[in-house]
């Protein structure tokens, strides 16, 4: 029985979320009502499906750099745009509750943002978050790409860019991309250096993360703070 053109278009995916919501859709339909085209020859939701199988899933295509999504057929500079502007949405969106919220009742939602903002990473990262005595996020600062034995961070800088966004409060955070989460030797002297370094200013090195393979490990809670 030919299908007819009010049923076809209640089976698109703008239209079913509309109706029954974002849950009976699958992923490469959500990313298809993003992106809102395909290819010649191949439709919105087939192409959505193959740049979720050529990336690996939704979570690295969404952390993919403009450069590496610039090769793939189809990705004009539009698409592209759309999926950065989807990523910094998702990351803003954890970022948002410790704007407004005492970390320290928000650990976990501590830890989610930090692996979203490293745990795609093939490259070594080190970021610092600034907070205030409020221990609410002032700011998120790159401060060094390569391995933290090897990396130029400065205490006094450090102290610094507290100086100038006002913070009292900081929390390390790097990524592991060999995916092993534990501390390294160099991990825990960095800590241990920076820490004292800053309770000379009496600013307060409350905790430093290691991430790697989407887990995030406290070295507070290890005990090296």
């Amino acid at each position: 029985m030919k299908t007819s053109r009010m049923e076809y278009l209640q089976q698109l995916p703008r239209e079913r979320i509309i109706k029954h919501g974002p849950k009976v859709l699958s992923t490469a339909e959500l990313l298809a009502i993003v992106l809102g085209t395909g290819t010649k020859g191949n439709n919105v939701i087939s192409f959505c499906q193959s740049l979720l199988d050529q990336f690996g899933g939704v979570r690295a295509l969404l952390n993919t750099t403009s450069e590496e999504l610039r090769p793939v057929k189809g990705l004009g500079n539009a698409k592209i745009a759309q999926l950065l502007a989807l990523k910094e949405l998702a990351l803003r969106s954890l970022e948002e509750p410790l704007r407004d919220s005492k970390v320290f009742n928000k650990s976990s939602a501590v830890k989610q943002y930090c692996i979203q903002l490293l745990g795609h990473l093939e490259v070594e990262q080190c970021h610092i978050l600034f907070f205030n005595n409020a221990f609410k996020l002032l700011h998120t600062q790159l401060a060094s790409e390569g391995t933290i034995d090897k990396a130029q961070i400065y205490p006094r800088e450090i102290i610094k860019l507290a100086i100038r966004f006002h913070a009292t409060n900081i929390i390390l955070v790097h990524n592991h991309p060999s995916g092993i989460p534990k501390p390294s030797d160099a991990d825990v002297q960095f800590t241990d250096d920076i820490k004292c370094a800053l309770a000379l200013v009496d600013i307060r090195l409350v905790d430093h993360l290691i991430i790697a393979n989407n887990e995030a490990v406290s070295l507070a809670e290890e005990g090296y703070l």
